[in-house]
């Protein structure tokens, strides 16, 4: 620190002994650069991970990532779970929830028996997924994440802003009684998919086998989407039929565009962050 004005203090006396701090300081920097030359050694002589990342195609639709395997969607029980050998490795790679790779393949699945004109692939959904909630994982709130718990439930349970027509949010008043997003005034958009209640009640489907359609439950919002997707006859195998899809979902170019570069990345099995 520079001392700005006259210093009235005394110089100090030099004490007579043998200097020994200034030799400790010598040796202890010695010690340290010799310590700190072989960490380096280490990081280089271990073997470097390779980190680069294929190009994203910029196609419309964008390329099916790896096919599930054939399950019985019908089976008792959350019919998910039997993804779980295929789910694994593309979890491990694309660095999403194994629960919601699950999730994904079951609704791609429901969807190809269902709604066999639309199809509609499993990471065009984790496209939105992404998109939407970082699959489960943000709530919009800094410090305050989320994750699905074992049951495939978000918890805390994902409730965006309130549909009040400020701050560029549209106006949409109250269409559940407060029952999904629990506000009686106004509309939220709730889950991992974000569903406005209303369109929840048109496109909600139970996915998991406990007899109910839970925004809040992954298998379920993920069915969901993809009722949603497909409805009207779409074919998500075309460019019109996969960007309207994305449009009834979000009518913003912007949104297609981090949708389809999602899904992409997913396609080459990689994660859709940078």
């Amino acid at each position: 620190m520079t001392y700005h004005g006259h210093d009235n203090r005394q110089p100090s006396r030099v004490r007579a002994g043998c200097g020994c701090a200034g030799i400790v300081g010598v040796v202890t920097a010695i010690v340290l650069i010799v310590a700190l030359t072989g960490w380096l050694f280490s990081i280089f002589k271990s073997p470097i991970v390779n980190t680069s990342r294929q190009l994203v195609p910029t196609d419309v639709p964008p390329a099916a990532g790896q096919e599930p395997p054939r399950i019985d969607v019908h089976a008792s029980g959350r019919t998910s779970n039997n993804l779980a050998a295929w789910a694994a490795p593309i979890a491990e790679a694309t660095s999403i929830d194994a629960q919601a790779v699950r999730a994904y393949g079951n609704a791609a699945l429901i969807a190809a028996e269902s709604w066999p004109a639309c199809q509609l692939s499993w990471n065009t959904l984790a496209g939105l997924g992404w998109v939407e909630t970082r699959h489960g994982t943000y709530t919009g709130r800094t410090f305050d994440s989320a994750a699905l718990d074992d049951n495939g439930f978000v918890q805390p349970a994902i409730i965006g802003p309130a549909l009040n027509g400020t701050n560029g949010f549209a106006l949409v008043r109250d269409t559940d009684g407060g029952q999904i997003d629990g506000d009686t005034e106004y509309d939220h958009a709730a889950g991992p998919m974000q569903f406005i209640p209303e369109s929840w009640q048109r496109y909600g489907r139970d996915a998991n086998g406990d007899g109910q359609a839970d925004p809040q439950q992954i298998d379920d919002a993920a069915l969901g989407a993809a009722n949603l997707l497909c409805a009207d006859g779409r074919d998500l195998a075309t460019a019109q039929g996969w960007q309207d899809a994305i449009f009834s979902y979000n009518l913003s170019n912007d949104y297609v565009v981090k949708v389809r570069d999602a899904a992409a990345n997913y396609a080459l099995n990689q994660p859709a962050h940078r």
